[in-house]
């Protein structure tokens, strides 16, 4: 465990290194974002809809049976914006981004085609990590925003079609504004740019470090994905601990 935290570590720091030349890879950036994109939106869109519809069940009728309605837009935004967007999307981009950046490097070093490229003098860091990394740490943030406003949409929607909840569109949405207000927004965003971070780095690191063929290929992609969502989970902590603090 010690060994792959200091072999992650220093990778995050060569790859830091390198993005002095991230404006020569714009075009792999830009190629990688789109692709994470592409393949993450519109389930992003579907898991924020219904997360947010499941907060308003949970929430709504309870609030309703206190005469506390006034505050239902404040729970379901609050939770959005510091907990559950952050972790879920980064969930999303392990099972979906994470996971494939693992079996296309690490398929790359079983076959060899990382060490053609050293043969070339072309660093792997930069041409394969660093690009992987820059696209991962703006496509997570912009998801969470999404996920934000897509699931105090299913919120709203769920929280006045339910009979049993007495909310009201203007309610609902008075108490999201008066109760969400742009830190809370940033917090999440700041969250999933450091989720980002160690989701790339998890996943570039297990995939530079496959052995054995196929089975290797299969393992590393198991590995990357448990660890990624570990290590999502104790930062979270950690920085919800250092934000309570701060």
């Amino acid at each position: 465990m010690f060994q792959n935290l200091g072999e992650i570590l220093i990778l995050l720091l060569r790859t830091l290194a390198e993005l002095r030349n991230a404006p020569r890879q714009a075009r792999k950036i830009l190629d990688q974002l789109f692709e994470m994109g592409n393949a993450s939106l519109m389930m992003a869109g579907i898991l924020s809809f219904f997360i947010g519809g499941i907060l308003a069940l949970q929430v709504a009728p309870q609030m309703t049976a206190h005469g506390i309605t006034g505050i239902v837009g404040e729970i379901i935004g609050l939770a959005m914006c510091k907990e559950l967007a952050p972790v879920m999307m980064a969930i999303l981009i392990i099972g979906r981004i994470g996971s494939a950046i693992t079996a296309e490097i690490g398929s790359m070093k079983v076959y060899h085609e990382i060490d053609a490229l050293q043969t070339m003098n072309i660093n792997p860091v930069s041409y394969l990590v660093m690009p992987r990394i820059v696209a991962i740490c703006i496509a997570l943030p912009m998801l969470v925003l999404f996920s934000m406003l897509v699931g105090w949409m299913g919120g709203l929607a769920v929280s006045v079609l339910n009979q049993s909840a007495a909310v009201t569109v203007e309610g609902y949405l008075s108490s999201l504004k008066s109760g969400v207000d742009s830190g809370e927004i940033f917090e999440g965003i700041f969250k999933s740019i450091v989720f980002a971070m160690a989701v790339g780095i998890i996943s570039c690191h297990q995939g530079l470090v496959t052995r054995g063929g196929p089975r290797g290929i299969g393992r590393s992609v198991t590995k990357s994905v448990v660890n990624s969502i570990a290590a999502v989970l104790i930062l979270d902590y950690i920085l919800t601990r250092l934000i309570l603090f701060f």
